[in-house]
């Protein structure tokens, strides 16, 4: 009885781990970076999120910037250094560049909500496993 309890625990620990975010485990290895570095790693997240967004009405977008204003609107075009949002109401449009972009929010999924998807049906299907696993070792399936 205890060796199938312990096996079921690895078996489920090893599944789990299987799971851990990648930037989790990185933190293990990876050396500290500079200011500038990581301010260039940001704006090049950004770069990478508004070309995955596009341009166009549907191409919705929350900006905060290094001086702490916020933009909302449209993204009506992207340039190699920056992009341009354009005020839904007026029709405003305003040029920032990557670097000065702190948080962007766009109407897509962020990286948390995926690997939260990701946790969550990953933690149900171990579960499920697990479960189906006891149920056939008592005979019950």
């Amino acid at each position: 009885m205890v060796k199938k309890n312990l096996s079921l625990f690895l078996a489920a620990s090893l599944l789990l781990s299987l799971f851990a975010a990648p930037s989790e485990l990185a933190a293990f290895a990876a050396p500290t970076r500079t200011k500038e570095e990581k301010e260039a790693a940001l704006a090049a997240k950004v770069k990478a999120g508004v070309a995955k967004l596009g341009a166009g009405k549907d191409a919705v977008i929350s900006v905060k910037l290094r001086n702490k204003t916020k933009l909302k609107g449209y993204v009506s075009r992207v340039e190699e250094e920056a992009f341009v949002i354009a005020d839904a109401k007026t029709g405003a449009e305003t040029r920032v560049a990557y670097g000065d972009v702190t948080q962007a929010k766009g109407n897509n999924l962020s990286t948390g909500a995926i690997i939260a998807i990701a946790a969550g049906i990953g933690i149900g299907v171990t579960l499920l496993v697990i479960y189906l696993m006891i149920k056939a070792n008592e005979g019950g399936l």
